[in-house]
């Protein structure tokens, strides 16, 4: 109903019976309505034949008025009336639909159930799928990490799911960690406290020390990724601090060994000298020996260009949700003997599935894991 438009009283357009004299044998919303009906059929062009006399104003008074009429003015008041409760239903309706959006859109204040992460910014309307709108939503929230241990440093990215620090990375970008570094994309730099891992998934939450008032990303429904959907990658590869690539999804449930320990490697190191993270697919290793200790995971697997250091870091669809975190990435190359980290992307990356983060937060936070 357009409210915009004031209803006519009814009776305005009746040319069957006298205006000031009502028909008692028929009900006031009979001739309420048939009154339009026989206005319009019986009007030459289609169109209704001027009122008989002008409309009653008390018709539209907020207060009863004394009729003027009748049991004529009673009749034009009622639809009215009807009217009114019709638009309030309307209101009524419409608001709680105002606030139902409200809340499915909200993207900074509500907790998602028992884990209570907290739901970060996603894409504006405006920029809804494009890569600049991802980039510009979720990059603060994806962090870059330093891991000093005595085989070196390590360089790994992370992704921000609270406001107080809590950071989603890898098992292996943190395992055997003595002092743990994050740099922000702002370039802020905080020290952090290993919470709990889970080298079974290969997943870790560390927390930093005296943060508040973090960007934090949204978790979003890996189950509904599908073969082909574009994706964003992001992270620090080779230390470049909140690098941006994309691609699509290009399979599903993918078979991925990863060690559950450093192995003697320093992980995702940064420049020369280092392994990278070794694993397994399709029963052949890369990027070195995975040893003895290994899990296996199902993992999505993307052709958005990873490199050392992207490990960590989130896979994103075109809403801004995270729906996988970057884990392994195929690097032929690397195998042979002195080739460090030099080998580059040849559009074979793998994330693990973000439901399976999620289904695992309860227990790194106590600090449960394997």
């Amino acid at each position: 109903m357009d409210m915009t438009e004031s209803p006519r009283p009814s009776g305005a357009y009746t040319t069957d019976q006298d205006a000031t004299t009502p028909n008692p044998h028929s009900s006031p919303y009979d001739t309420s309505y048939t009154s339009y009906t026989s206005g319009y059929d019986g009007a030459a062009g289609g169109y209704p034949p001027p009122p008989p006399y002008a409309p009653d104003p008390s018709a539209y008074a907020t207060e009863p008025a004394e009729p003027a009429h009748g049991r004529r003015d009673r009749r034009a008041k009622r639809p009215v009336a009807l009217l009114a409760a019709v638009a309030l239903a309307a209101a009524v309706i419409g608001g709680g639909t105002a606030t139902l959006v409200g809340q499915l859109t909200d993207g900074g204040a509500t907790a998602t159930g028992s884990t209570g992460v907290v739901q970060g910014t996603t894409v504006s309307q405006s920029s809804k799928g494009t890569v600049s709108g991802v980039a510009e939503a979720v990059s603060p929230a994806i962090v870059e990490i330093g891991a000093a241990s005595s085989a070196g440093k390590s360089t790994g990215s992370g992704v921000v799911i609270t406001k107080d620090g809590e950071i989603v990375t890898n098992n292996h970008v943190i395992s055997g960690a003595q002092q743990i570094e994050v740099t922000l994309s702002t370039g802020k730099t905080y020290t952090a406290d290993v919470v709990g891992t889970d080298p079974d998934k290969d997943l870790a939450l560390i927390k930093l020390r005296g943060a508040s008032g973090l960007k934090t990303a949204a978790l979003g429904d890996s189950s509904q990724v599908k073969v082909g959907d574009q994706v964003v990658a992001i992270g620090s590869p080779e230390g470049l601090t909140g690098t941006v690539t994309s691609g699509i999804i290009s399979a599903l449930d993918r078979d991925v060994t990863v060690a559950k320990d450093d192995s003697g490697s320093s992980g995702e190191n940064q420049g020369g000298g280092g392994q990278q993270w070794p694993f397994e697919f399709g029963g052949q290793q890369f990027n070195g020996d995975t040893g003895e200790k290994t899990t296996t995971y199902k993992a999505l697997q993307t052709d958005a260009s990873l490199n050392p250091g992207n490990s960590g870091g989130a896979l994103i669809n075109m809403d801004g949700e995270i729906i996988g975190i970057n884990s392994a990435m195929y690097a032929p190359s690397s195998s042979a003997a002195g080739s460090g980290s030099s080998a580059g992307s040849v559009g074979l990356g793998f994330a693990i599935p973000v439901n399976t983060l999620k289904a695992d937060l309860d227990t790194l936070r106590a600090g449960d894991g394997s």
